[in-house]
């Protein structure tokens, strides 16, 4: 017992000796924290991008809702229906209903090209067409201003993701729509989903404008419950007159959120790990500094009994420290500028713009807090190394 509680007062005194030093060094010390903290607000920040994308994929879809596409298609814009087919999928056992009718709506998705506020150039925005039912098939939904689009009339909707992102989009504002241009009466919400990407209006109203006759792209559907979907689904894919895929919503946007997610993971780590490895030099550099200035001491320390594993722990510990501290550093940097930071991005499976905020999470946080520790340990186990092993005598008679 004794005797570890010698070796851990050891490391402690050579602890306090290396941490009171610092000022001394303290331009290699903060090019060492700068360095470290610039990898973290890197890393989290690109990787709040993918987990903003996915968290209001996710929010656009629930377990007990449905959307139908026809068979093979993997979005709207290559789906097709018929109104036939929609009335057979409305009436399809396990919708739920309510004094209306079944909880179903039809839709029909293009795309308009409308400018970016931010910079001014055309990006590709979906124009959703609706019926009756759409709000009460997702969740949240809800006007915040103005009012409903009046059905038969050319009038839109808009989220309130586009209408942050794209010129024109604030109520009382407009939209050209083939030759037309068409009122913007309402602003909505949708829990953050991906309908606030969205313009919406009549399905019929834009059926005609677009010469679509009396045909659809998908329907979303209302369930009695989750555990009703089973049921559902095998009463559409066994119906002889129906060839299509139905999945739950929130798996569909799940799959819609993949591609882009695992695109900006990636860049994400790739351009964390080529910082990382300068932050990695800039640590060793730090922790040689850092042995050179206390050759003496630390040589002392060893004459007067200090075992050289307490010297390795000490060191490695003050290389922690520094690290912990850019982790941190960096950490509330990338929360201060990325978190709910709100942008666009190109939807690879619809061709469309999705608006979406940066999400900053403690997972992403605890990440970066790791990046920076192993740099940490990486950048310090050398320079801790070399000084367990400084030869007493000849470091004793250094400067």
């Amino acid at each position: 017992m004794n005797s570890l509680l010698n070796w851990f007062s050891q490391i402690t005194a050579i602890t306090k000796f290396g941490l009171m030093s610092i000022p001394q060094r303290r331009g290699s010390v903060a090019a060492t924290v700068f360095g470290i903290a610039g990898v973290v607000a890197v890393l989290v920040g690109v990787l709040s991008i993918a987990t903003g994308f996915k968290r209001a994929m996710a929010s656009s879809g629930s377990a007990d809702a449905a959307i139908i596409l026809r068979s093979g298609a993997d979005s709207e814009m290559v789906s097709g229906f018929g109104r036939p087919e929609t009335r057979l999928i409305a009436d399809a056992p396990g919708v739920a209903r309510n004094e209306q009718g079944p909880l179903a709506s039809a839709e029909l998705f293009v795309i308009l090209n409308t400018p970016k506020r931010s910079t001014g150039t055309d990006a590709n925005v979906p124009l959703r067409g609706v019926e009756g039912a759409a709000m009460a098939v997702r969740d949240g939904m809800k006007i915040v201003e103005g009012r409903m689009f009046e059905w038969g009339k050319n009038e839109v909707i808009v989220g309130t993701g586009a209408s942050g992102q794209f010129s024109g989009l604030e109520v009382g504002g407009s939209v050209k729509v083939g030759r037309e241009t068409w009122p913007v009466v309402g602003k909505f919400t949708a829990s953050g989903g991906l309908a606030e990407s969205e313009i919406w209006t009549d399905a019929k109203v834009l059926q005609a404008a677009y010469k679509r006759g009396d045909s659809f792209q998908s329907v979303y559907v209302r369930l009695n419950s989750a555990g009703a979907f089973p049921a559902f689904k095998d009463a559409l894919t066994a119906n002889p007159r129906l060839n299509v895929k139905v999945q739950r919503q929130s798996d569909y946007y799940a799959s819609q959120s993949e591609t882009l997610s695992k695109l900006v993971t990636t860049l994400g780590y790739l351009i964390a790990a080529l910082m990382a490895v300068g932050a990695i030099f800039g640590a060793l550099n730090t922790m040689y500094s850092a042995v050179a200035t206390r050759t003496r001491e630390i040589a002392t320390l060893r004459a007067l009994g200090f075992g050289s594993a307490a010297v390795v722990i000490a060191l490695m510990f003050e290389s922690l420290v520094l690290a912990l501290l850019g982790g941190a550093v960096g950490g509330g940097v990338a929360y201060a500028a990325f978190n709910n930071f709100q942008a666009s991005t190109m939807n690879w499976q619809s061709f469309s713009q999705v608006a979406f905020n940066f999400a900053v999470t403690p997972q992403l946080l605890i990440k970066g807090i790791i990046w920076a520790t192993l740099i940490g340990l990486i950048g310090g186990l050398l320079p801790a190394l070399r000084a367990a092993r400084l030869p007493i005598a000849s470091a004793l008679r250094e400067l």
